[in-house]
This record gives structure tokens, C-alpha cells and sequence, in this order.
């Protein structure tokens, strides 16, 4: 006779979770219990929840298993950000990054394995999607950033910018959102902290806007034959005129901004002439660009521009009227910094500086 599969605590949400406590025959109270030692303390036994009595931790024992992710192996860029790479229970694995800013620490947050999207400047495009992440998969890797914090550390924000396309995984996304900010048996981010990054899945920005965080579109072109070239699924899907549309009908609550990216490819998008059209594409929209010079990874065709042709389009930008920041990019010697992240063939990589506990 075959055994049932325990069931794992931390892929079950609030309403699944307090289905077992009720099952269990506990009073409702324990399920806010439960979900603060797995959110909270960030424990990986179900022995250590000393709240509930030896008999009940002995019950729950039997009827589930808490499986968090492995421990991680850990890269070490010289600029202080770090990568995380995490194995997933089925093999497969996926990275997540700490940045050092002054007294800032942001944690940069996969949502799939590899991406549906077909983006040419991101190595993570370059893969193919291997799967989804499940929710309890995303939040893990802040848990687990924050069991490697070193004393006086604080991650203080949230940036769903890693591998994939977060809108094309939003149910799952939702729900870790969910267990992340909830303050009082979650994670407790405040919503404000936390920034979700799209190539531009227009459909899903009203649901978005539903969340209360931050929203970030990946723009990379002024035209729509550059985004065919750069960006051609999600240009197909989603054109660059119905995009701009859906960012003009965004809700931007009052004191926020929307953000846009755009990636600084030599030759490609970097003309002043494109400067130019950019800001006219984004007139009348209250954002901030964020200008991101190309982050080089083996056998790509693009290359990043020069500095002087960096600073010359922003500040075309900037003589527009626009708050324009270019991105520093932190951890390029770990292949940690914006669109390395992921496997390509054969690639090589920096040694881990170590594996965590």
C-alpha cells in the first residue's frame, strides 16, 4: 500500500492552511501560529515550533513535512552584491541577487525558470522557460536571503526583476505577494518596498494595480521595428503603441511614479535621435526612466555603449524635463548583474564563495 505524500507547509496558503488545522481538530488560532514560524522565524523543522505542545507537533509531524529550499551556493561579487544559487526540489535551479546601495539592501527576486520570453540581450531569454515557480518558491529566496544577512542587515526592498517574466506567472506571484507583505503572519514587506518588472504584458497592469506595489516596464526601444528586433514576442503580443496606451491608463497612485527601462545597446537604441523619441513617447506620463547599459555575457552580439554615449543621452533626457537615472550595475564578475542572470550553453561562470547553511 502506497503511503500519501505529506503535505508541505510551506506551499500551502492561508485558507489551505487553516483547512488542515481544522482537520487536525485545533483551534483556529494555530493557523496564524503555524504560518508565523514558517514566514516570520523562518524555521525548517516543524520541532522547532514551540508554541504548540509536544503532542501537537508529534500530530502535525505525521500528517506534513516542512521542505524549504536547499541551502544555497553563494557567489561573491568585489562590489558586495551576492548570488544565490538555489536548487529546486525537481533538479532544476534558479538565482536570485543581494545589492549593496549605502545603507540600502535589495534583494532581486526570480518568478520562473528560465522565461517564456525570447528577449536577445537576457541571458535568462536565451534559456527558454523550464516551468513556473510556485509561490512558496518565490518567497524562499527571500527567506532564505534573509537566514544569510549578516548582523545589522535589512533587506529593505523588493525588486521582481530576476529570471522570467513576472506577468506571465501572476496568480503564483500574487499569492507570494501576499504571504510577503502580510504583517501579521507573514514577511511584512511594506508594499511601497516592492517593485514588479514587465516586458510588457499590458493585459495584466489593472490586476498589477490591485497589488499595491510598484510598477516597472522594460520599454528598450523607441520604435516598433527596434522592438521587433530586440524584444519580438513580446512586440508581437503586445505592440509598442497598445503598450504605451495601457502605461497611459495606468492608475499611479498619488506620490508614485511609474518606472521605465530601457537597455542601452551600442548601435542599437543609444542614438540621441532615440533619446529624442523616447521622450516623446513617454510625454504627459508621470515616470522615471532608469537607463541601463548593457551587461555583456558570452556570445551575445549586443555590446554595452561607451560612457560618453551614455551620459549624452541622459542628458537629452534630462533637457526634455525627464528624471532620468542610469542603473549602476552591481555584480557583473559573478554574471549577477541585470539580464545575466540564467544557464547558457556550455557557460562558465566565477567560483561560489561559498555554500550556505
Amino acid at each position: 500500500m502506497t503511503m500519501p505524500t505529506p503535505t508541505n507547509l510551506v506551499s500551502l496558503d492561508f485558507a489551505h492552511m487553516a483547512s488542515l488545522v481544522e482537520r487536525l481538530g485545533w483551534p483556529a488560532y494555530r493557523t496564524r501560529q503555524i504560518l508565523q514560524w514558517i514566514y516570520q522565524h523562518r524555521i525548517r523543522e516543524i520541532g522547532g515550533m514551540n508554541n504548540l505542545s509536544l503532542r501537537d507537533r508529534e500530530t502535525l509531524g505525521r500528517e506534513a513535512v516542512l521542505e524549504r529550499l536547499m541551502s544555497p551556493t553563494i557567489f561573491q561579487s568585489a562590489d558586495g552584491t551576492r548570488k544565490f544559487l538555489l536548487s529546486l526540489k525537481d533538479g532544476l535551479t534558479v538565482e536570485s541577487v543581494l545589492i549593496p546601495d549605502g545603507e540600502r539592501l535589495t534583494q532581486c527576486v526570480s518568478t520562473q525558470v528560465g522565461c517564456t520570453l525570447d528577449c536577445g540581450f537576457c541571458v535568462t531569454g536565451q534559456m527558454g522557460l523550464k516551468r513556473n515557480l510556485k509561490a512558496h518558491e518565490i518567497v524562499d529566496q527571500v527567506l532564505t536571503a534573509q537566514d544569510q544577512l549578516r548582523p545589522g542587515d535589512r533587506i529593505s526592498s523588493l525588486v521582481f526583476m530576476g529570471m522570467g517574466e513576472p506577468l506571465a506567472n501572476f496568480d503564483e506571484l500574487s499569492e507570494a505577494l501576499a504571504r510577503l507583505t502580510d504583517t501579521e503572519w507573514g514577511v511584512g514587506f511594506p508594499k511601497r518596498r516592492i517593485t514588479i518588472s514587465t516586458a510588457g504584458f499590458s493585459p495584466r497592469f489593472h490586476d498589477v494595480a490591485q497589488l499595491g506595489v510598484n510598477l516597472a516596464v522594460s520599454l528598450n526601444a523607441t520604435t516598433s521595428e527596434q522592438r521587433d528586433r530586440l524584444m519580438p514576442m513580446m512586440n508581437r503580443l503586445h505592440p509598442l503603441p497598445d503598450l504605451l496606451d495601457a502605461c497611459r491608463a495606468y492608475p499611479i497612485p498619488a506620490n508614485r511614479h511609474l518606472t521605465f527601462e530601457y537597455v542601452l545597446l551600442q548601435g542599437e537604441n543609444d542614438s540621441a535621435a532615440d533619446a529624442v523619441r523616447l521622450s516623446r513617447l513617454l510625454h504627459g506620463i508621470r515616470c522615471k526612466i532608469n537607463l541601463i547599459p548593457f551587461n555583456e555575457f558570452p556570445d551575445s552580439p549586443f555590446r554595452r555603449p561607451a560612457d560618453p554615449v551614455i551620459e549624452a543621452f541622459q542628458a537629452v533626457l534630462r533637457q526634455k524635463g525627464h528624471d532620468v537615472f542610469v542603473r549602476q550595475n552591481r555584480g557583473r564578475d559573478v554574471l549577477g548583474a541585470c539580464g545575466q542572470l540564467g544557464t547558457l550553453p556550455a557557460r562558465t561562470g566565477p567560483a561560489p564563495l561559498s555554500v550556505g547553511t
